[in-house]
């Protein structure tokens, strides 16, 4: 079992209104002062928000076999929503977070408010289509159903795949904000808008669905070889990345988790560990 702190929804979200200030510094002196003038102890433990799959696991990777040697204490704390581990983030009750991509960052610090920044890009999860009851696109006709994520940027990416695969169209220009109403010809095709995280629990009630590589992963489905069709990797904007509270990037122990991240010893476990489920994305420009 992992030793990570998994975080029930209510309880994150009470401490993360009780607990209002930073805890990262903001330059490589141990002795820096984050932007509430608190002075960040770098002895502590970097306290990262994590989705369980695949990223809770690359940080376990990180905790147990590169952390120590670095002089890094890492402590991983579970969500499974989308939400949360934003907040907590901007409240101080994490130091930063790994769950998610620069354009849905861009658009929650857009719609709440928040100041979080990304400090890396780490991995690719290519958003798919999946199917328990057709074995290719051909078999997605008009009058099925197919559910796909409700938040903005992820159900934009999500009509940008149908789209791609020529199973609905779109008006020119929409791009990764698309949304039910852009579509210009749903080709007979039914939408059911849902969660993210329950999208796979849905695969039995509706014809297709259009998945996230961690759900999908953590559903026991196999992107590389299970969906109907992938996102490509070469140009995606949708590299994970870790988050910070702006401020606080030079934050010494965030610096050497991201240096970690992006070692050869991270991509040779994603590589091994998930055979193009999971792509290394390092180096790649995050996009917004």
């Amino acid at each position: 079992m992992r030793k990570n702190i998994k975080i029930a929804a209510a309880a994150a979200a009470t401490a993360a209104i009780a607990l209002g200030l930073t805890a990262c510094g903001t330059s490589s002196d141990p002795g820096a002062k984050s932007e509430t003038g608190a002075k960040a102890d770098t002895s502590k433990a970097l306290v990262v928000a994590a989705s369980p799959t695949p990223h809770a696991d690359i940080l376990d990777f990180v905790k147990k076999n590169l952390a120590e040697k670095a002089g890094l204490k890492l402590e991983v704390k579970e969500f499974t929503d989308y939400v949360l581990p934003n907040t907590a983030t901007e409240t101080g009750q994490v130091d930063a977070n790994f769950f998610q991509h620069q354009p849905y960052l861009d658009d929650f610090n857009n719609k709440k408010n928040t100041h979080l920044v990304s400090v890396g890009t780490v991995h690719l999860e290519p958003l798919g289509l999946y199917s328990k009851k057709v074995k290719d696109l051909k078999g997605i006709k008009a009058g099925q159903t197919v559910a796909v994520p409700n938040d903005t940027t992820n159900e934009g990416r999500a009509l940008q795949l149908l789209a791609e695969n020529g199973l609905i169209t779109l008006k020119d220009g929409v791009g990764t904000s698309a949304k039910l109403s852009d579509i210009t010809d749903k080709k007979g095709l039914e939408f059911k808008e849902l969660e993210a995280a329950t999208v796979p629990r849905a695969l039995n009630d509706v014809d297709a669905a259009v998945i996230n590589g961690n759900y999908a992963i953590e559903a026991g489905l196999k992107p590389a070889k299970d969906a109907l069709v992938l996102e490509k990797a070469d140009g995606n904007p949708y590299a994970n990345i870790v988050a910070v509270k702006k401020g606080n990037e030079q934050d010494p122990r965030v610096q050497k988790l991201v240096k970690l991240l992006h070692s050869d010893e991270v991509k040779k476990f994603l590589e091994d560990t998930y055979q193009g489920s999971v792509v290394p994305a390092f180096g790649t420009a995050a996009k917004s």
